[in-house]
């Protein structure tokens, strides 16, 4: 062994580097877990919400952080998730659905609602066969979304010189304060609009129907067949307006109305690990009363509908499987988590450990072996001494047990040697000594420290 394992200096910087080892797993295991998460619409009601919810985050110094990415539409948010740009997106599933996207959450609904002045005698969307529709879009999607749903009743689009005829609808693109006007002038018989039930703008716009009614009552179409359709397209919502959602005196609507929807969705990549997107879910429902406070869309946030984990992650819509496991209240606990990594730590660490004591007893062997080997010289040393042939010899036998002195005295400053060890030590150096003395006044010899002192006296001024 190199002599610089013998050195006391080895077991600082093992247990050092075993402190480091320690802190540096403790801080990957503790520190918080960053995600990319894209948003779109940049100035949208969902840009707000995750905004507001990654400064709750950071607020409340979680094990999740977000860096929100905007984006200036939702397209272009899904595409950032399925190019692998990001690890969360904010999601329209009838605009663009993401490949490797799961879902997380329904951040918010929203339905078809196509109103009319009351007595125009509409009251599910075939009726609007020869009508003109007109159309509050507020996203491009919106265009596609109705021309998809009228395909679904074999009603063709047609343009608004062309009302009248069976079998088509007048799409007549409006904005919201036209809409009163619109329908005033004749040039539409009902409008639609997707956005949340709840929202101001659907309120705006059953309000403007209203206006233009002489009854100040606003009627409102149907979506029937909701199952079917959702067969024929998946990425769109069955949505039950429930009575009273408007407000008002009879109440309005007067009785549910069913229709169809669109949803925003928090969508991870499906390679994102169960338990970061169960932790992910978990914050954002804990933390939902708080994020109300700074955005009212925090309200309608709420869990995909599913009857069992099986349909969840098999749904028209697949769920995130670590989205479940929060719903499921089946997230894993620590040590559930970690028991790979514990295993092999528990695994490594006991090999790292018996080798540690392998060597341990190699340098312990090797200290009693030196320690020994000096023992055996001095013994004999002591056979020596009795049986040296000249003075000479007993010379060179002094010089050696020096020797063994100054290597024993070394070995003794390096490492720790035990009482009983040096006093055989001092015993052995004593007698091999003592022999050597005596053989020399048995032979009347002086030792070669008292002939230099004699010499010298010899030789001294006046001597």
């Amino acid at each position: 062994m190199p002599t610089i394992l013998h050195r006391r200096d080895i077991l600082f910087l093992t247990v050092g580097l075993l402190l480091v080892a320690v802190t540096a797993l403790a801080f990957v295991l503790t520190r918080p877990t960053t995600l990319r998460v894209a948003v779109g619409p940049r100035d949208g009601v969902e840009a707000r919400l995750i905004a507001a919810y990654a400064e709750a985050l950071a607020r409340g110094q979680e094990d999740i952080r977000l860096k929100v990415v905007p984006y200036d539409d939702v397209r272009d948010s899904a595409a950032a998730l399925q190019e692998g740009r990001a690890d969360l997106a904010v999601v329209r599933p009838d605009v663009k659905l993401p490949e490797n996207g799961l879902t997380l959450a329904v951040l918010h609904d929203e339905a078809l609602i196509i109103a009319a002045p009351a007595g125009a005698g509409l009251g599910e969307l075939p009726e609007l066969t020869g009508k003109r529709l007109g159309l509050v879009a507020r996203h491009g999607a919106d265009l596609p979304f109705m021309a998809s749903l009228l395909t679904y009743y074999d009603l063709a689009q047609a343009p608004a010189e062309r009302a009248g005829v069976p079998g088509t609808v007048a799409l007549v693109p409006l904005r919201a304060e036209e809409v009163t006007a619109a329908l005033t002038g004749g040039r539409i018989d009902a409008v639609a609009v997707i956005a949340a039930p709840s929202s101001r703008w659907a309120g705006h716009v059953v309000r403007a129907v209203e206006a233009a009614s002489p009854e100040h009552r606003a009627s409102f179409v149907a979506v029937p067949d909701g199952e079917a359709i959702l067969q024929r397209l998946p990425e769109l919502q069955s949505v039950t307006i429930p009575a009273g959602t408007f407000g008002g005196r009879p109440k309005r609507p007067d009785e549910e109305v069913r229709t169809v929807g669109a949803s925003y969705r928090l969508m991870a990549r499906a390679s994102l690990d169960r338990d970061t997107a169960a932790r992910v879910t978990q914050h954002l429902f804990e933390l939902r009363s708080r994020l109300a406070a700074r955005t009212t869309t925090a309200n309608l946030v709420k869990a995909p509908d599913f009857d069992s984990s099986v349909a969840a992650t098999s749904a028209r819509l697949p769920n995130h499987p670590g989205a479940v496991d929060y719903f499921e209240r089946e997230q894993q606990t620590f040590l559930q988590r970690y028991e790979d990594l514990i295993y092999l730590v528990a695994f490594f660490g006991g090999g790292l450990g018996s080798a540690g004591a392998w060597i341990g007893q190699r340098l312990a062997r090797e200290k009693r072996a030196r320690v020994d080997a000096v023992l055996d010289r001095l013994l004999g040393i002591l056979r020596e001494a009795r049986t040296a042939p000249d003075p000479a010899a007993l010379d060179a036998l002094a010089v050696e047990i020096d020797g063994l002195v100054v290597d024993v005295v070394g070995h003794a400053r390096a490492h720790d040697t035990d009482i009983r060890t040096m006093s055989a030590l001092i015993l052995a150096v004593d007698a091999a000594r003592a022999a050597i003395a005596d053989c020399r006044g048995a032979r009347g010899e002086e030792a070669p420290r008292e002939r230099a002192a004699r010499v010298l006296s010899l030789h001294a001024p006046g001597g």
